[in-house]
């Protein structure tokens, strides 16, 4: 009795092991942000998007793909050439997503790696084209329009295979060696030029300085003369009174400065 009855339980949890086997291989997830696309073996991948929650689903017959449906950020570097032919470095960040309602459409004629398949060719495509339009000098004076023509252009390309970019900004632009030599060689030319354009002014100025004061002195000595004309020697007596007039007071000013009377030589008289 005691036999059957255990058989009886093995009987039954195996039972419901395998419902519950069977059962929880009809259940599937889909977490936040996520899509599924459900493909059927008998009649291939279901136009119906499958949101978020838990749902049912016939085991062996049906299989969930799962998509993420939040914004992600891509970096694709680009190499290309500008307007004057000069080699750029570009690296561009995206952040895209698929457009919900076309995940069918792009897991049946791109597959699940379609960021991988589509993003680096659209990209390059589109940066080449863009910067192509502008020279080097160009894409970083105005780097902004650029940045705005390469994010317009590109939307609407990824359109075109179910994604939006939510995102598009240049985070890197540098130029090859021989343009960044030149870039620099011209600014040394320039900073020589700015000081060679220092020294021919200040040489200017010190010519006209040097005509000023020559013409000065020659209309002194035009005034001198005719002062000497006009008036004989007493001009130049008066200029040698001003002149020890002068000197008499710088020194008696001077404390070093001793005076002696008229015909005394010596500083102290001192006996014989």
């Amino acid at each position: 009795m005691a036999a059957k009855v255990f058989e009886s339980i093995g009987k039954f949890g195996l039972a419901l092991a395998v419902a519950g086997g069977v059962v929880n291989s009809a259940l599937y997830n889909v977490d936040a942000g996520h899509r599924a696309v459900i493909f059927d073996r008998f009649r291939g991948v279901q136009d119906i998007v499958v949101g978020e929650g838990t749902h049912f689903l016939i085991p062996w017959v049906q299989k969930p793909i799962i998509f993420d449906c939040r914004s992600r950020p891509r970096n694709v570097p680009v190499i290309t050439g500008s307007k004057d032919l000069q080699n750029v470095n570009i690296t561009l960040r995206i952040l895209f997503r698929p457009v919900a309602s076309q995940l069918p459409r792009i897991f049946t004629s791109i597959g699940e790696d379609y960021d991988e398949r589509v993003l680096p060719s659209i990209t390059t495509e589109i940066l080449k084209s863009v910067v192509a339009r502008f020279d080097a000098g160009e894409l970083i004076t105005q780097r902004e329009l650029v940045s705005r023509q390469v994010s317009d252009d590109l939307t609407e390309r990824a359109a075109t295979f179910g994604l939006i970019l939510d995102d598009v900004s240049l985070t890197h632009l540098t130029f090859g060696k021989e343009f960044t030599e030149a870039v620099e060689a011209k600014q040394v030319a320039q900073q020589e030029a700015e000081r060679a354009r220092f020294v021919v002014e200040k040489a200017e100025q010190q010519k006209k300085a040097a005509i000023i004061s020559a013409e000065g002195d020659s209309k002194a000595a035009e005034l001198i003369a005719n002062s000497l004309a006009t008036a004989g020697d007493g001009l130049i007596e008066l200029r040698k009174l001003e002149a020890a007039e002068d000197i008499a007071y710088q020194l008696s000013r001077s404390r070093n400065i001793t005076y002696l009377a008229a015909g005394q030589s010596v500083l102290l008289q001192l006996p014989q």
